[in-house]
C-alpha cells in the first residue's frame, strides 16, 4: 500500500475519504471540531443523536458532509480522551483501516496522526500508523485454491501532519515504517510457512537470494558436513536426526566502518519440532513449525535495517535445522561436545534449541562484536511466566537490557526482565558432563537462559524467550513477526546514539 504526508485542512481534502477521531462522550477531536464547524453542526448533530458514543473502536460512515470536498468522513471511536496511549492509538488505526478496506475506499486522508498521544512525536505516530497498517492487512493465503479478496481494497492513505515543517519528518516516518513492516511481514511469512517448505535448506536458499539481490550483503552458509569438522557437537546431535540437513546461515551487512564491531543475532531456527526422542504430545504439534520463530525474527530485522541501510555493521546467524526422530537422533542420557568444548549431557531431546544455539553462539565470538541478541522460541515456561503479552529478557550485561526495556516500550513489542542469578546454574549440574541441557521443572526460562550463557562469557549477550509472543493460537492462529519491531527499535536507537 502506498502512504504519504500532507499538511492541509480536512474540508479541503478531494479524497474517497476523510478520518477523524472523536473522545467520549461525543468530543470531536480538533480536526473533527474544524470539520463540525465548516459543516455547520452537521456531525454534532448525530453526535448528539447516539450514532456514535466515541468509544474506543467505534465507526461510523457519513456520506455527503456539507461544504466538504470528500465522499465520505469516517469518525472512529478513540476512547476516554485522558486515558489516550500507544496501546489504544493502535488500536483506531487498526480499526481505521480495517473499516477503510472493508467499505470501498480506495484511499484516504488521516487526521488521526494529529491526536495527541501521551510523551509520542509526529515521527511516532506516523511511523506506528504504518506499520500497524501493514499488519492489519497482512494476510497470508499462498496455499487457498480460492482466496477472500476486497471488493475495492484499500490502495493509498495519507496522514496529515499540523505543519509543514513537520512534512519532512513524516515521510522519514513513512520509510522506516515501510521498512519495519516488510521485516515484520517476511517473519510472518516464514513463521507461516509450512514444514514441509520451509526447512533449513529453503532458508539458506531464501538467505542467499536476498544477499545477491542487496548491495553491502553477504551470504555464508555452512553446511553438517563442516560443521562437523568444525567440533559443533551440540548442533549436530539435532539435526542429525532429520533427512534434511541442518545449516548455519550467516549474513553480513556492512553499514559503518571496517573498524566497527558489529551487533549479531543470533535466531533459532528449528524449522519443525517434533521433540525428537523425547516426542511431544501430537495435540497441536502442528504448530511446532513455529519453533524457527527466532530465526524469522532474526531475519526481518536483518531485512528491514538492510531496507533502512541503517548506519551498523549487522550479523545475523541462524542455527536451522529440523528436531525429528529417527535412528540418528540423539537420545536421552547421550552426551555430546559442543564447539566451545564444554560437554553437554542430554537429557530431554526435546530442549533442542538450547544446542543448536550454544554453538551458534560459540561461533559469534570470531567476529569480536559488540553485542549479541539471541531471539527464540525457548521455553514453554516462559509462556506460564509472561503469558504473550511480553517476551522474556535475561543478560549478561545490565546497560544492553536496559536498552531493550526501553526499546520494547518505545514500540510497543515489550519485553520483561527475568534474573539470570549463579544460584540457578547449579540446576544444570550433570553427575556425566560439564553441564545438563535441562534444569529441572523450577524455572525453566532462567535455567535454559543460564544454560545459554555458559557460551556467552566473551561478550555482552542477551536472550530473548520469545515462545509466548512468536505466534498465535486459535482462530487468529498465525505468525506475529515479534520481536522485529523491538530489535528494529533497538538498532535505531543505538544508531541514533
Amino acid at each position: 500500500m502506498e502512504f504519504n504526508v500532507k499538511s492541509g485542512n480536512p474540508e479541503k481534502q478531494r479524497s474517497a475519504c476523510v478520518v477523524v477521531g472523536v473522545f467520549e462522550s461525543r468530543k470531536l477531536s480538533a480536526m473533527g471540531e474544524q470539520l463540525d464547524a465548516v459543516s455547520e453542526g452537521f456531525l454534532s448533530n448525530i453526535l448528539r443523536r447516539g450514532d456514535l458514543e466515541g468509544k474506543l473502536g467505534q465507526a461510523l460512515l457519513l456520506h455527503n458532509v456539507p461544504n466538504t470536498l470528500s465522499d465520505r468522513v469516517l469518525l472512529i471511536g478513540c476512547g476516554k480522551e485522558r486515558d489516550f496511549s500507544d496501546k489504544q492509538y493502535r488500536k483506531v488505526i487498526a480499526k481505521t483501516i480495517t473499516t477503510l478496506n472493508d467499505t470501498g475506499s480506495m484511499e484516504a486522508v488521516c487526521f488521526l496522526s494529529e491526536l495527541n498521544v501521551k510523551g509520542r512525536d509526529t515521527r511516532w505516530k506516523v511511523r506506528q500508523a504504518v506499520e500497524t497498517a501493514q499488519n492489519t492487512l497482512y494476510t497470508f493465503e499462498q496455499f487457498k485454491s480460492k482466496t477472500d479478496s476486497a471488493r475495492r481494497p484499500l490502495r493509498r492513505l495519507t496522514f496529515n501532519v499540523t505543519t509543514r515543517k513537520e512534512l519532512t519528518v513524516g515521510e522519514k516516518a513513512i520509510e522506516e515504517g515501510l521498512a519495519i513492516a516488510k521485516g515484520t511481514c517476511q517473519a510472518k511469512d516464514w513463521g507461516n510457512l509450512p514444514p514441509n517448505i520451509a526447512n533449513p535448506v529453503f532458508l539458506a536458499d531464501q538467505a542467499k537470494e536476498y544477499a545477491s539481490s542487496c548491495d553491502k550483503v553477504s551470504c555464508q552458509v555452512i553446511d553438517e558436513a563442516e560443521l562437523e569438522d568444525m567440533g559443533m557437537g551440540a548442533f549436530l546431535a539435532i539435526s542429525k536426526g532429520s533427512d534434511i540437513p541442518g545449516k548455519l546461515i550467516i549474513l553480513n551487512y556492512q553499514g559503518a566502518s571496517q573498524d566497527q564491531k558489529p551487533v549479531i543475532l543470533v535466531g533459532k531456527g528449528i524449522t519443525f519440532d517434533s521433540g525428537g526422542i523425547s516426542l511431544k504430545p501430537s495435540e497441536g504439534m502442528d504448530e511446532m513449525k513455529y519453533d524457527m520463530g527466532g530465526a524469522a525474527a532474526v531475519y526481518g530485522a536483518f531485512i528491514a535495517a538492510t531496507q533502512m541501510q541503517l548506519p551498523i555493521n549487522l550479523m545475523t546467524i541462524i542455527a536451522a535445522a529440523e528436531n525429528m526422530p529417527s535412528g540418528k537422533s540423539c537420545r536421552p542420557g547421550d552426551i555430546v561436545t559442543s564447539l566451545s568444548g564444554q560437554t553437554i549431557e542430554i537429557l530431554n531431546t526435546d530442549a533442542e534449541g538450547r544446542l543448536v544455539l550454544c554453538d551458534a553462539l560459540t561461533y559469534a565470538e570470531r567476529f569480536e562484536p559488540e553485542i549479541v541478541i539471541d531471539v527464540a522460541t525457548l521455553t514453554g515456561a516462559c509462556i506460564v511466566a509472561l503469558g504473550a503479552h511480553a517476551s522474556g529478557l535475561l543478560s549478561n550485561h545490565n546497560p544492553l537490557a536496559h536498552d531493550l526495556l526501553n526499546a520494547g516500550e518505545q514500540c510497543g513489542d515489550k519485553v520483561w526482565r527475568l534474573p539470570l542469578w549463579d544460584e540457578y546454574q547449579e540446576q544444570l549440574d550433570s553427575n556425566f558432563a560439564d553441564i545438563a541441557n535441562i534444569g529441572g521443572k523450577g524455572a525453566g526460562t532462567i535455567t535454559a537462559a543460564c544454560f545459554l550463557s555458559r557460551f556467552t562469557k566473551k561478550y555482552h549477550w542477551a536472550h530473548l524467550d520469545i515462545a509466548g509472543t512468536a505466534w498465535k493460537s486459535g482462530k487468529e492462529k498465525g505468525a506475529t513477526g515479534r520481536p522485529v519491531p523491538l530489535l528494529m527499535q533497538y538498532l535505531i536507537n543505538r544508531c541514533e546514539s
